[in-house]
């Protein structure tokens, strides 16, 4: 299979990471946690050739979220979303836009669970459930090309905050022990926010697990 691909557009009031990752050779994209500017997003992508395919959440705040519908409308696709976090999604005091930005709310197409493959032909992904940061905290793992979207659950050195609503702390060092640690110390670590890393270093450095 041809060599997995992906650029990023760091967006926001916040900074958020967006990702799109495509195969080489290859103009069609999944693109995970549209922040803000649908059609910007879209009009770059177009301008550049490539067509998105699906739209991918890890998790419900508002700053992995407040592009997504106008993405969806403009490319004519499905959003996939964690369903423990349908709260955050339909809720704007829950997902935080009220308090940051202004109220913003999102249903997702397709809601998805722990342990889901997420099949998009030749971008097929395999979902982690890391509740923590959010409730629905989710991970998307491309397990042939040894790379995971870590959303909000693990940062370079670091670990998504837990102090909003169904957040805990608790639950992320666990998420991030039995769920991310036991993959391979070579797989890469693409995160919302920060910089990239793999999961060797951060088992070995990361002072909050």
């Amino acid at each position: 299979m041809a060599e997995l691909k992906i650029g990023k557009i760091t967006m926001g009031m916040c900074m958020t990471n967006c990702y799109f990752l495509y195969r080489e050779g290859s103009k069609d994209i999944v693109f995970i946690d549209p922040a803000a500017q649908g059609k910007h997003i879209y009009d770059k992508l177009t301008e550049n050739g490539f067509t998105i395919k699906a739209i991918l959440i890890t998790h419900g705040h508002f700053d992995h979220i407040m592009g997504a519908d106008e993405l969806r409308k403009l490319a004519g696709v499905k959003i996939y979303a964690p369903a423990a976090d349908k709260v955050l999604l339909q809720d704007a005091y829950v997902n935080y836009s009220a308090q940051w930005a202004k109220p913003y709310t999102l249903e997702a197409d397709v809601l998805f669970e722990d342990g889901d493959i997420i099949d998009l032909g030749d971008l097929s992904c395999k979902v982690i459930s890391t509740p923590g940061h959010t409730i629905g905290s989710s991970c998307f793992y491309f397990e042939e090309d040894k790379i995971l979207i870590s959303g909000d659950t693990l940062f370079e050195d670091s670990v998504g905050r837990t102090d909003l609503p169904t957040g805990s702390m608790s639950k992320l060092v666990r998420s991030i022990k039995e769920k991310l640690f036991v993959l391979p110390d070579d797989v890469k670590v693409y995160p919302g926010h920060g910089g990239f890393t793999d999961i060797g270093h951060e088992k070995m450095y990361n002072p909050c697990v």
